[in-house]
């Protein structure tokens, strides 16, 4: 089962607002965030100018935020340096992805952003 419409929409805003607000205005032409979504997913990647080619950008996946229609929760996942992607053991599955989105921030574990 899908996303519910009106919860996809509100977290696909919660996930607008923390890519555009992470990364000070200055330095956004060096690094960048940003998201994409399939199915019941939505990826969180940062996006950084190629070492030899700063014409071209490269994304490193970061986390996975995936929503359990069963459970009707928000379930994380980090990603290591190959970008497979293993399931958080941090935080319980929560109702909002925004508790998601603070834990990623926050980084207790230095998992996400090193």
């Amino acid at each position: 089962m899908a996303i519910p419409p009106l919860q996809k929409q509100l977290a696909e805003k919660q996930i607008e607002y923390f890519c555009k607000t992470k990364i000070p205005k200055e330095v956004q032409n060096e690094i960048q965030l940003k998201y994409s979504v399939r199915g019941n997913s939505f990826t969180l990647m940062e996006s950084r100018p190629k070492w030899n080619d700063d014409s071209e950008w490269i994304d490193m996946k970061i986390a996975k935020m995936t929503f359990d229609s069963k459970s009707m929760k928000w379930k994380l996942y980090w990603s290591n340096q190959h970008q497979e992607f293993f399931s958080y053991d941090g935080l319980e599955p929560k109702t909002e992805i925004k508790e998601l989105l603070k834990e990623i921030d926050e980084d207790p574990a230095c998992i996400f952003w090193g």
